[in-house]
C-alpha cells in the first residue's frame, strides 16, 4: 500500500509594528496580493534567516528605517481559503525620527501613520487579525 504524503506549503512572514506617538505605520500594498490594502512593513521570512534579522531587513529595504530593537509581539496563524500564513509579529523598540522612504515603489503606493484608534478598515488580509491581536494586546491568535 502506498502511502499518500501530505504536502505542506506554509509561509512565514516577519512584520513590524512601527509605533509613533500612538500612530501605527502602514503601507498601502501595490501589484501583490491584496493589493489597495494597507499592510504592516515585513515580508517573508528567507531560508537560515533568524526572525529578528528578517524583520530588520524588511523595514529596511521598505521604508528606510534601521532599527537595532526588536520585541516579539504576536503570532498568528493566518489561514485563508487559498492561503496559509503564519504570521510573526515584532514591535520596534528603538527611538527612530524621519518618515518612511518609499524604498519599493512597485511594491507600495505609500506610507502613511495612522492613529491606533482610527486605522483604516481596508487591512491587508493577512494582517488584519496581527493587528488586531496587537490591539489587544494577544500574543497568539487563530
Amino acid at each position: 500500500m502506498e502511502k499518500q504524503v501530505r504536502q505542506s506549503n506554509i509561509g512565514v512572514g516577519c512584520n513590524v509594528f512601527l509605533v509613533c506617538q500612538n500612530k501605527l505605520l502602514l503601507g498601502k500594498r501595490r501589484n501583490a496580493y491584496g493589493a489597495g490594502s494597507w499592510g504592516l512593513p515585513g515580508g517573508h521570512l528567507e531560508r537560515g534567516e533568524s526572525m529578528k534579522a528578517a524583520a530588520k531587513r524588511e523595514l529596511e529595504e521598505e521604508t528606510g528605517f534601521r532599527a537595532r530593537n526588536f520585541s516579539f509581539v504576536n503570532l498568528t496563524n493566518d489561514v485563508r481559503e487559498d492561503q496559509h500564513y503564519v504570521q510573526i509579529g515584532f514591535l520596534v523598540t528603538d527611538d527612530l525620527a524621519g518618515e518612511p522612504e518609499l524604498r519599493e515603489p512597485e511594491k507600495c503606493e505609500e506610507w502613511q501613520w495612522f492613529a491606533l484608534n482610527n486605522l483604516p478598515e481596508n487591512i491587508f488580509v493577512g494582517h488584519k487579525e496581527q493587528i488586531a491581536a496587537f490591539l489587544a494586546k494577544r500574543i497568539f491568535s487563530e
